[in-house]
């Protein structure tokens, strides 16, 4: 059985879930990278379209509205009291030297790029990443100087997005398979007096993850957000798991 067709079973079988048990391991380990594969693809593409549209709105900002800003010595300085907030081909550049603004209020933003008094945040899909200006210590930036570097970023998109794709892929792909380790011992605690051993489990385990994986990417890629997304992924997957244990025929001398 092909690895699509494993997939489309996974979804709704926990008979063929039980029967996968006796395949190759190199084969369930190559579907715990594909499910990951398919896991990252929307934060992939949301990722590559913010940045892309990230830079041609921050260029065209920076130039055009912002107002004049210096960052020297660790912080931010700007010709305005309050926070500016500038939106604009949904995107959003925040510049503020106030101290007033905070990552949640990022987040809550969408895609955006914020200088705030002590540091630099770029949000995306509600992730936001901040960098203090202490790392930048003697260095004096404008907005010239800003400019320049989104400049440079732009012509660094063929690599940056890749690198980070990749940086995406490793992570989750080792968060997954840390994942399906623990749902084979939890399987162990599962399995009563049914003949199953660790590897047969963590195989049943991998595909156990089908269902609650393909609920939340598509979840994902259509940007709603699902409350307690954590306990419900793992309620969903032990019950995936049990359902596929309880397929495994019991030992003919066992009542």
């Amino acid at each position: 059985m092909n690895i699509f067709k494993q997939f489309y079973k996974s979804i709704y079988s926990p008979r063929d879930i039980a029967l996968f048990r006796f395949q190759g391991i190199g084969k369930t380990i190559l579907y715990v990278f594909f499910l990951t594969f398919i896991s990252i693809l929307p934060s992939i593409i949301y990722f590559s379209t913010a940045l892309t549209e990230g830079i041609d709105a921050a260029k065209s900002i920076i130039k055009n509205e912002a107002p004049a800003f210096s960052i020297k010595n660790g912080q931010l300085s700007a010709k305005t009291d309050v926070p500016v907030t500038i939106d604009k081909d949904n995107f959003t550049i925040i510049i503020d030297p106030t101290g007033a603004i905070s990552e949640t209020d990022i987040a809550d933003e969408g895609n955006a790029l914020a200088l705030l008094k002590n540091e630099f945040a770029f949000a995306t899909a509600g992730r936001v990443d901040t960098y203090p200006y202490s790392m930048m210590e003697g260095i004096h930036i404008t907005n010239s100087d800003l400019l320049h570097f989104v400049d440079t970023i732009g012509g660094m998109k063929g690599i940056i997005i890749p690198v980070v794709s990749l940086f995406i892929y490793l992570f989750s792909s080792a968060a997954s398979f840390i994942e399906v380790s623990i749902l084979a011992l939890i399987g162990l605690a599962l399995k009563g007096n049914r003949r199953l051993n660790y590897r047969q489990l963590w195989r049943m385990a991998a595909y156990s993850e089908t269902l609650p994986t393909l609920f939340f990417t598509i979840m994902t890629a259509i940007q709603t957000a699902v409350p307690n997304s954590f306990l419900i992924n793992w309620f969903v997957v032990i019950i995936v798991l049990f359902l596929a244990i309880k397929e495994v025929p019991k030992p003919k001398n066992a009542n």
